[in-house]
């Protein structure tokens, strides 16, 4: 194959020169065109790059400029009202909350004072209220307080041995009882009240202690058990001694059951014949229940008894024979009887004693 110079300008004109050489410059300008365009979009981004696709637009360079701080406070300054005191040693204080331990719970709000707590004063009974009482089933009650001495109108403290835990009106109900009835009975019979023998007061039970019976006022701390009262001279009142004049008890029965709902004493079951029990139990239409016999005084010298029948003595039905005047008839008869037995041995029967 040869070539030569005119061989290439036959295929190779200067035209088909010029086109090649305007073909590079065009694509040359383009690629120029579209790297500017490129470049000019990482500043600007495209309305229509709704996919994030184009490159991302470089962010300006941060400064970071210092903040001035304030200065640390001198020693002597005075500490600010909100402000806690230094831990010492760098120990957390036991009552601060920390990171682990979590702020305590607020306190609940205190409950209103009742009416009752606000009438029974210390002028009236020593009566220090206790918290209320969650027990067992509905046992316990609310507005406690534990009797310990009531205040009659002269200043003298009348003792409750032992205290008594009660509802704060059931407690109320005591107080106005000694202080208006028993007091002026206590004057009439010469002397003052000292002491009231509490048998029982607050107890979860129920009635009469039996098993699976309803549940007594005591379980409700709305009940007393009361023996009897101590006189200062050293007299007492037992409510249930037949010794003591029935005047004075019957006076008793009338004032507990004027202001009680439930008075239980002798005659009303075997389990109050030692005792008498006082509640404040709310029933339907105010009714109310008063069980106390009040058994007259027992005598003061025992009745004679009559003399034992002494051992010679015959037999009750002979003497009761002896006693009857005989018939003419039956006279003769008996008077014939020993005439013919006369010689023989009759057989002694020693006298006997019959029981009474």
């Amino acid at each position: 194959m040869g070539f030569s110079v005119p061989d290439f300008r036959r295929k190779w004109s200067c035209r088909g020169y010029m086109s090649a050489g305007a073909a590079m410059v065009t694509a040359a300008l383009g690629l120029s065109l579209v790297l500017a365009e490129r470049a000019e979009a990482r500043k600007y981004t495209s309305p229509l790059d709704i996919f994030g696709i184009a490159a991302p637009r470089p962010r300006p360079a941060v400064h970071s400029a210092r903040i001035p701080l304030p200065r640390p406070r001198p020693e002597e300054a005075p500490k600010a009202s909100g402000e806690a005191p230094p831990e010492p040693d760098g120990k957390p204080l036991a009552d601060k909350p920390g990171a682990d331990k979590p702020a305590e719970a607020a306190a609940p709000p205190e409950k209103p004072v009742s009416a009752c707590r606000l009438a029974l004063t210390e002028e009236i009974a020593t009566a220090p209220s206790i918290p209320d009482i969650r027990g067992p089933g509905a046992c316990g009650g609310e507005d406690l307080v534990r009797l310990e001495a009531i205040v009659l109108p002269d200043k003298r403290k009348v003792t409750v041995k032992p205290a008594a835990i009660l509802r704060c009106t059931m407690a109320s109900a005591i107080a106005d009882w000694l202080r208006k009835d028993m007091a002026p009975l206590a004057t009439s019979l010469g002397s003052t009240i000292g002491e009231l023998d509490n048998f029982d007061s607050f107890e979860c039970r129920g009635r009469n202690r039996v098993a699976g019976a309803l549940l007594s006022e005591h379980g409700k701390a709305n009940a007393l058990d009361v023996r009897g009262i101590k006189m200062a001279n050293g007299q007492s009142i037992s409510l249930t001694d037949r010794t003591i004049s029935r005047e004075v008890r019957e006076q008793v029965l009338h004032s507990v059951c004027s202001r009680f709902s439930t008075v239980l004493g002798p005659g009303s079951d075997w389990y109050h014949e030692d005792h008498v029990h006082l509640d404040l139990a709310q029933r339907r239409n105010d009714y109310r229940i008063c069980q106390w016999n009040v058994w007259d005084p027992l005598p003061q010298i025992a009745p004679l008894l009559p003399a034992e029948r002494p051992e010679e003595a015959p037999p009750r039905e002979v003497a009761a024979k002896s006693e009857i005047r005989p018939e003419k008839g039956a006279e003769d008869e008996a008077t014939e009887k020993p005439a013919a037995n006369v010689g023989k041995s009759q057989p002694h029967k020693p006298a006997t004693k019959k029981r009474r």
